[in-house]
């Protein structure tokens, strides 16, 4: 019995980047979306895009495509039978894998037709965000977003490539769980077997990790989903991101550090295309008051150059009288170099006053040096000779300007920051083409809470404090208390977060207690870890990195929006799907749940 005929693929022999000059000859069968057309007096030149890449389709008079092809409009898909056939020399697109060939369409079947778009696929102008969201699948079409999500399933792969390599193994956590204090709302699921009770979405699997070291598990990761009821921003997304959640047993601080720098560090070099990556094994490791001191922020941009000093002590006694009030009353100047700006005009200055101003601050004094001579109120009061001692100290030039900011230390330190990043932006100063990462260690463990009097934790409440019990119970000011908490930054942005837990039940009331929670407190919100630390729990320590921000930065997205398959505006809508809606009155009744109408106006 014979064997039945091999039948065609009813849609496609090849995809659209797969033609090159070795095909020439060959018949072929295509199918995408037509991406562009061009009418050349009788001949039809198609750009047929799917996934992986363009090939041009040729049709003319003596070819049964043309007509199909001319009723069309952009965005419609069709399967073209043809001929491949190798351009012309003077036609030939380098540019284009298949540049090289064309496929003379003998036929063109429509697979869906097009109606008018609401927005362009070719090409890469600027749109109106909302239309993008709202037809967010034409928007992922487009060359540049649909790059960016391609290249950010291949990280994700890569991250998990790389964390098996080393005996990491990954375990699977709830998405129904409790609420957990990670400093954002928590989005809340009523439950309609308990009345009037609620699952939380977890902000983190940060006590479910813990939990699984106690179990005996030892490396634990997880690309785990996170969800947080926070506004957006530029580097954050509302509702959902995602993280390369880890932990590890028996591991001091170095160690995690020492594990996860060839991961990151391997990711971003992996991506880098062409951009040089700061080497595995020397990320800079900074202490948190030393980067808040000489770059004005726990996530330093350290592609630029510039450098902050606190030069309080040149003003103690100073003709220029506001400096000399303010550091008198327990306030700081600080002084941020603005290098060979001699041939910047007053304009210049004055326009980083008035930006500093526009962001609430009172304003950002400046003095100018050109060929060694100083300019403006600040250097005329304070004086030719306190001006030269303060350069010196600087160590800068005769035609370096310097700006000031003064005030209490937190929000001198947040201008400073902000006009550090403002000068070396205006000034040309940062180069694009690095990814420098480092490590924020010892930040504080406890800060004042928004209570006069009150302490809050700084970061995790889960962190373990530098000294132990002992720093908790020996009467020290529990500001000073430093705890083993580290972040992990790449050009300006915290793209990891970590520390060693506490995983002493003792300690961890105590800790509680500082911030006014207490026994019982513990015990009701977090339960399950303060039993677990009752039998036996080793010491372990992890991280969490940001899937998005890394994508990003790799991209060189300026919005996480830009790799993100289905995001939110900036409001919290998702415009695609029209969420979040109303529930209709039996869901809410099997809920339990009544709506408060909100008061107009």
């Amino acid at each position: 019995m014979s064997s039945p005929k091999t039948q065609a693929h009813p849609y496609r022999s090849h995809t659209c980047v797969a033609l090159n000059s070795d095909a020439v000859g060959q018949n072929v069968r295509l199918s995408g979306w037509v991406h562009r057309k061009r009418d050349h007096g009788g001949v039809l030149f198609v750009d047929l895009r799917d996934h992986y890449g363009i090939t041009q389709i040729v049709a003319d008079s003596d070819s049964a495509a043309l007509p199909v092809l001319e009723s069309l409009r952009v965005e419609s898909v069709v399967t073209i039978d043809g001929v491949v056939k190798a351009r012309s020399e003077g036609t030939v697109n380098p540019n284009l894998p298949t540049g090289s060939i064309e496929v003379f369409a003998r036929e063109a079947t429509v697979l869906s037709r097009a109606e008018e778009l609401p927005m362009p696929v070719a090409g890469e102008q600027e749109y109106p965000e909302e239309i993008r969201l709202k037809y967010r699948f034409l928007d992922l079409r487009r060359e540049t977003l649909h790059a960016n999500i391609v290249k950010r399933t291949k990280v994700i792969s890569s991250m998990r490539r790389a964390m098996e390599d080393i005996g990491f193994t990954e375990y699977s956590t709830p998405i129904l769980t409790a609420s957990s204090p990670e400093g954002a709302r928590d989005f809340l699921v009523p439950s309609r077997i308990h009345p009037g009770t609620f699952f939380a979405l977890p902000q983190a699997p940060q006590q479910y990790k813990q939990l699984l070291m106690v179990a005996g598990f030892d490396r634990y990761f997880q690309i785990a989903p996170c969800f947080r009821d926070e506004d957006p921003r530029a580097d954050r997304l509302p509702g959902e991101f995602y993280q390369l959640d880890l932990e590890m047993s028996f591991v001091t601080q170095e160690e995690v550090w020492e594990t996860m720098e060839p991961v990151i560090g391997g990711i971003f070099e992996k991506f880098a295309d062409g951009r040089s990556v700061t080497p595995t094994g020397s990320f800079p490791r900074i202490a948190y008051d030393d980067a808040i001191l000489r770059y004005g922020s726990d996530k330093p941009d350290l592609r630029n150059p510039i450098l902050i000093s606190d030069v309080s002590h040149h003003f103690t006694t100073s003709g220029f009288g506001l400096f000399e009030k303010i550091v008198g009353t327990g306030g700081v100047v600080r002084a941020i170099p603005a290098p060979n700006t001699a041939d910047k005009s007053r304009k210049f200055f004055d326009e980083m006053n008035e930006w500093a101003r526009s962001e609430g601050h009172a304003g950002l004094g400046y003095v100018t040096r050109k060929g060694g001579e100083f300019g403006g109120p600040i250097a005329k009061n304070h004086g030719t000779e306190g001006m030269e001692k303060l350069y010196a100290e600087l160590g800068l030039g005769a035609d370096d300007g310097l700006f000031f900011a003064a005030g209490k230390p937190d929000q001198a330190a947040k201008l400073a920051g902000a006009a550090r990043t403002r000068v070396g932006t205006l000034l040309g100063l940062i180069d694009e083409s690095k990814f420098e990462l480092c490590w924020i260690v010892d930040f504080p463990f406890f800060e004042e809470g928004e209570e006069p009097g009150s302490i809050d934790f700084a970061h995790n409440p889960f962190s373990m404090p530098q000294g132990g019990l002992e720093a908790l119970t020996d009467g020290r000011d529990p500001l000073s208390i430093k705890a083993f908490q580290y972040d992990l930054v790449c050009n300006g942005f915290e793209i990891a977060s970590g520390s060693i837990r506490n995983q002493h039940p003792d300690l961890m009331v105590k800790a509680f207690e500082t911030v006014g929670l207490s026994k019982q407190d513990v015990e009701d919100r977090f339960g399950g870890m303060y039993r677990a630390f009752q039998y036996g729990a080793p010491p372990h320590g992890g991280m969490a990195a940001g899937v998005d921000r890394i994508v990003m930065l790799i991209c060189g997205a300026q919005n996480l929006r830009e790799i993100t398959l289905f995001p939110m505006n900036q409001r919290a809508e998702d415009l695609l799907m029209n969420a979040p809606a109303p529930a209709s009155l039996k869901q809410l009744r099997e809920l339990h749940i009544r709506v408060v109408e909100q008061p107009k106006g």
